[in-house]
């Protein structure tokens, strides 16, 4: 059996530059499974050098980018999820901005936006719908482009705030804390409440803008592809290095949990719908042979045939993704992953995926980083609802680092 090298390391103490996994851009907007920015920090201190360009096909908040522009580097981001170009704009914000004024603009708007969904009012009570309507109102019919870079972040989380949704995990989900608190918030003055939201939300993003412009980024040269299907795209022009996080096995399908956001910025329910399709691993997937015994060995511990289509669908298209791309990444693949369960078998992902690109006349592994979990803001249960079964998430990450053949 094949030997890999491996390292222990906390990645979230690795790189001094920045501070905490919160700091600067990095927490305003809980996206589901997002990078800690000393992740790609970390690769961008030890292997890239000035002039180079990095990619990351599964961009998600689009971390990867923000890193990017602290040390100088140019970069590409793509994903699925058409949030991505909204949440990328925030990067470009001067921290100058009056709130004070947008408020009161906001405030004497008339004219509502209503999102086109056939669903609004299991999320939202009609009171609130009246308050967002004219928020999101002013959001698409009178802001100018860069007033929507300011407005975005603070409007997505209020509209989950005064919603059914519970804004304290990453899924979209109407728990029963979410409904006493629209309950709580009904019995007093929401109008009010709602101002001073958005009002917090303002000075939270000044100083975030703020920590991040400390960081010292710099202008650069970048490409964003949000809302786009990740198997049928190809790199345009090549790239020095590929830092990506793809889905794992079982993931939250993130288009659900990101829809409620979707609709209030004006997409349509089949619009989603298509979106949704294209997800990983719930997709139709042109198979692939893959080249790892590993791959096989657990295949034939899955006995329910849905679960073995979501398996094949799942590697299909990641190591897919990866053979095609990485035909115009020119020295380094950075792959973050980690070991998720299907029916209590905790599948090898990063050996996989080690397996099959081994195979590559063009890649060597070099190293994988094993990263410790310390925190993950998700549900906490003791069973797994969906199983039954004892619910044992994972405790470690693993960062594969290929290195092109010479």
């Amino acid at each position: 059996m094949t030997t890999y090298t491996e390292q222990e390391i906390l990645l979230r103490k690795s790189i001094s530059k920045i501070p905490k996994t919160t700091f600067g851009l990095f927490s305003l907007y809980k996206y589901p499974a997002k990078f800690i920015p000393q992740t790609p920090a970390f690769v961008m201190e030890n292997y890239t050098k000035k002039g180079m360009k990095v990619f990351d096909p599964f961009a998600g908040f689009g971390t990867v980018g923000y890193t990017a522009r602290i040390y100088g580097l140019d970069y590409e981001l793509w994903d699925l999820n058409p949030l991505l170009g909204y949440l990328h704009s925030i990067c470009e914000i001067e921290p100058n901005f009056s709130y004070k004024k947008l408020i009161d603009e906001i405030k004497n708007y008339r004219q509502e936006f209503i999102p086109e969904w056939s669903n609004l009012d299991y999320w939202h009570p009609k009171e609130f719908i009246q308050i967002l309507s004219k928020a999101w109102g002013f959001y698409h019919y009178s802001a100018d482009e860069y007033t929507k870079k300011i407005l975005i972040i603070p409007l997505l989380n209020a509209t989950k705030f005064f919603s059914y949704a519970d804004e304290k995990i990453h899924k979209l989900y109407k728990s029963k804390f979410a409904k006493v608190k629209v309950e709580r918030l009904m019995k007093e003055d929401y109008k009010n409440l709602f101002y001073n939201f958005l009002e917090n939300q303002f000075k939270n993003l000044k100083q975030k803008i703020k920590e991040y412009q400390s960081l010292n980024p710099k202008r650069v040269n970048y490409k964003i592809k949000a809302g786009v299907d990740i198997l049928k795209e190809n790199l345009e022009e090549p790239v020095n290095l590929l830092i990506t996080s793809p889905p794992y096995i079982q993931a939250q399908e993130y288009i659900r949990t990101v829809k409620l956001d979707l609709f209030w910025l004006g997409f349509k329910e089949e619009q989603i719908r298509d979106l949704s399709k294209k997800e990983i691993p719930y997709r139709n997937t042109p198979r692939i042979e893959v080249f790892s015994d590993t791959y096989y060995s657990y295949r034939l511990l899955i006995n329910e045939k849905h679960l073995l289509k979501l398996y094949d669908s799942y590697f299909f298209a990641i190591l897919s993704v990866f053979d095609k791309l990485s035909k115009n990444v020119s020295d380094y693949m950075f792959i973050f992953v980690g070991n998720a369960k299907v029916r209590g078998w905790q599948i090898p992902i990063y050996q996989i995926i080690i397996e099959h690109m081994e195979n590559s006349k063009d890649w060597m592994h070099e190293i994988t980083y094993i990263d410790k979990i310390i925190s993950r803001v998700m549900f906490s249960t003791k069973k797994n609802p969906a199983t039954g079964m004892d619910d044992s998430r994972m405790d470690k990450e693993y960062l594969i680092v290929f290195r092109r053949k010479k």
